[in-house]
């Protein structure tokens, strides 16, 4: 198969690359290199996927519509994955345009991509971010997301309304992921775990918020990848028995789906904290303060819909999967 990844060198991008080429797919990855984390973290990863053969690096954003639409004339993809977006719920309050540029303008440019070239399989990342002022826990995928707390969570969502109008129009097999509080290695710097992790391990302050009444659907990136790898060999179809008038906001008549992908076990924020202290062998000064604007107080995944089609089950509990992202810090920055 050969396949497009934008996002590339991102966390998700660049560890679903090497599960791909470890298997003998031939990769075409993109990605901005932008600066709204250390770049050098993206060139580190970027770095390791670079060694295989079957992969190709082009440095272009999915926002400039000329140079995609020109990526996808010179070549035949028979899957894209679309994991390039602005990241970030509170950086959203501060720059709305990035998300604007490259979460719709981005996203827009990357359907019509796969419209023109006929791309037989197109999965997108969403986010739990959807779920926004929801508190029936767990999150199901028919569960109304109306209500967005932040402008990252209102692009996600517009980019299932975009994703299921292409499939309906053009018949495109599109599936939209949502992702829930993916960590492990090589994970991003702005994410919880990392920010704990290295104020905890230098015995800085870390601030806690909504005095640490929350919890995550914390999600071990080889999890994740598994799940991503077993959608893409099982393209979304048409739901013969999607009945309009109890219509299904996960499925339709076209060929659209929109998965969970989590932990399925939510974890409380300060046995997170407590599990980071254990496996770096420290411990946290803690700062406690109120809730943050768009955030929200907990996530927790029903992935019944993603086990059904695939058996998806995750495999890496928290005690391992942070004991396994703190030996990665400490050898990595040397601390």
């Amino acid at each position: 198969m050969n396949i497009l990844i934008t996002g590339v060198a991102g966390f998700i991008g660049a560890a679903l690359a090497k599960a791909l080429l470890s298997r003998g797919n031939t990769i075409l990855g993109i990605d901005n290199l932008n600066d709204y984390y250390d770049v050098n973290l993206k060139l580190s990863r970027l770095f390791e996927i670079e060694k295989h053969e079957n992969f190709t690096f082009i440095k272009l954003d999915i926002a400039d519509r000329k140079a995609l639409k020109n990526l996808f004339e010179g070549n035949k993809f028979d899957v894209v994955v679309n994991l390039a977006a602005q990241a970030g719920v509170r950086y959203s309050i501060e720059n709305p345009a990035a998300y604007i540029d490259s979460n719709l303008v981005g996203f827009a440019n990357v359907l019509e991509g796969c419209r023109q070239q006929k791309v037989a399989n197109l999965v997108y990342a969403s986010s739990s971010s959807v779920y926004g002022a929801n508190k029936e826990y767990p999150f199901n995928e028919d569960h109304p997301v109306n209500h967005p707390v932040s402008l990252y969570a209102a692009t996600k969502k517009s980019n299932e309304l975009m994703a299921h109008s292409y499939s309906s129009l053009y018949s495109m097999s599109v599936t939209g992921l949502r992702f829930f509080t993916v960590y492990g290695p090589c994970g991003r710097p702005d994410m919880a775990p990392f920010l704990f992790t290295d104020k905890i391990l230098r015995g800085e302050e870390i601030q806690v918020f909504n005095n640490g009444e929350m919890f995550r659907d914390f999600t071990y990136i080889d999890d994740i990848v598994t799940g991503i790898v077993d959608v893409i060999d099982d393209p979304a179809t048409k739901n013969t028995s999607w009945n309009p008038e109890e219509p299904q906001a996960s499925t339709s008549y076209c060929p659209y789906r929109i998965l969970n992908i989590g932990n399925d076990r939510p974890t409380k924020l300060m046995d997170f904290i407590k599990a980071i202290e254990r496996a770096s062998d420290k411990k946290a000064k803690i700062k406690f303060k109120p809730m943050q604007p768009g955030d929200v107080v907990g996530t927790a995944a029903s992935i019944a819909k993603l086990k059904l089609i695939n058996g998806f089950e995750p495999k890496t509990d928290i005690s391992k999967g942070i004991q396994n992202f703190v030996d990665w810090f400490k050898n990595y920055y040397k601390v």
